[in-house]
């Protein structure tokens, strides 16, 4: 390759990566100012999403709790910090995946989301995959994995198993939430081997 040719590709790729940060700082806007459903005035703030915008490991939650919804970032409470020692616990940090929720805002008294809440937030979500374009998709909970699967069979079904998610097929796992394990730390161990299941999938 040329001088010339690779300071062009050099410029496309920089192109390219200065729109996808557009591209994400437009939808962050767009979920900030959204009144699609009625949680838009119980909210503190909208819960966009956190990490890196290359990251090949998306992992995908239910919704906004208390602490989440005053720092508007997910996972920040007690879930949250059990969440950052599981991924410490096969090597990755915070800052190396992408984190989101199906719901952008904290239903009131953290009550299951409503289906005309995710049908009406769930667009959001669906744009944040696709400019993310994760290598793997990983569904902590009930709620996030029958959304992303549209089933409705219980996670211990679905644990276990390489998944697909959307027209190009992502690769989907299934695990316990983390506010599940606070609760049943027994499980624990299960969420270990779904987790190294995560890291074969990313780096085999």
């Amino acid at each position: 390759m040329g001088i010339v040719q690779w300071r062009e590709r050099t410029a496309k790729i920089e192109v390219t990566a200065a729109t996808s940060e557009q591209d994400w700082a437009s939808l962050e806007q767009k979920v900030a100012q959204c009144q699609r459903c009625t949680l838009c005035h119980s909210r503190t703030q909208t819960v966009f999403g956190t990490g890196s915008h290359r990251a090949k490991l998306m992992i995908i939650g239910e919704a906004p709790g208390a602490q989440e919804d005053q720092q508007g970032k997910p996972f920040v409470g007690r879930a949250g910090q059990l969440l950052t020692q599981m991924l410490k616990s096969i090597g990755f940090t915070r800052e190396d995946v992408y984190i989101a929720n199906i719901l952008k805002c904290r239903p009131p008294m953290n009550r299951d989301p409503a289906p005309e809440e995710v049908a009406e937030c769930t667009p959001y979500l669906q744009q944040q995959i696709a400019l993310l374009q994760p290598q793997l998709l990983l569904a902590v909970g009930r709620i996030a994995a029958h959304y992303l699967l549209g089933v409705t069979l219980p996670l211990s079904q679905l644990r276990g198993q390489r998944l697909s998610y959307g027209p190009l097929n992502t690769p989907l796992l299934v695990t316990y939430h983390p506010a599940y394990l606070l609760r049943n730390p027994k499980d624990k161990a299960k969420v270990y081997q779904d987790l190294l299941s995560v890291k074969r999938e990313l780096y085999s």
